[in-house]
């Protein structure tokens, strides 16, 4: 094996390192055990998953921003509670039907991870599910409820950019992160 293949291939594993991290973690999450023998055998299905499933390698950017990320965390955490609050409210109201629409949800960013977060995101809050994803031309359709008007469409169609800028400020590449400041100033 040549030094070059020998650096390519620590390369490849450096970069999925967070994904079989995660598939580890995941796997004592399932059992609720924290221990060794969880630990072992979720090793030895995070191998087994890894090598049968040849997935294409994630390409992370290898730049997290801890500020922007702890940022993300405290506000989704907010809008977890809103958007739980606002629903609930939504079905004990007898007087108050809740409009509904499904939007189409234009990115800025071409990264399928930072695509795949902000759709998550999207449809971990309350109120909103994301129904389809075009990755070609990079929008995400949503159903969502609690819109009446055209400018509730706009502010929910404004809230999902949002969240797509502030992954991308924590977890996005200095070019991303350039390109999208770059788009919500020309958009302001």
């Amino acid at each position: 094996m040549s030094p070059t293949t020998r650096k390519t291939r620590w390369t490849q594993v450096w970069r999925q390192l967070p994904f079989f991290v995660w598939l580890i973690a995941l796997w004592m999450l399932l059992w609720g055990q924290f221990t060794v023998v969880a630990f072992v055998t979720g090793l030895l299905a995070a191998i087994f998953v890894t090598r049968v499933f040849q997935l294409p390698p994630v390409e992370l950017s290898g730049r997290v921003h801890l500020w922007h990320g702890l940022v993300f965390i405290a506000t989704f955490s907010v809008a977890l509670v809103r958007g739980s609050l606002t629903v609930a409210w939504q079905v004990i109201n007898p007087q108050h039907y809740p409009g509904t629409a499904i939007i189409a949800v234009p990115m800025r960013t071409d990264d399928d991870l930072i695509l795949s977060h902000t759709a998550v995101t999207a449809s971990l809050i309350p109120g909103s599910l994301i129904i389809d994803i075009d990755r070609d031309r990079r929008i995400l359709y949503l159903h969502v409820i609690g819109v009446r008007s055209d400018e509730d469409v706009e502010a929910q169609r404004r809230s999902v950019q949002e969240w797509e800028r502030r992954i991308v400020r924590a977890l996005g590449s200095r070019v991303q992160v350039a390109q999208v400041m770059a788009e919500s100033e020309a958009s302001s």
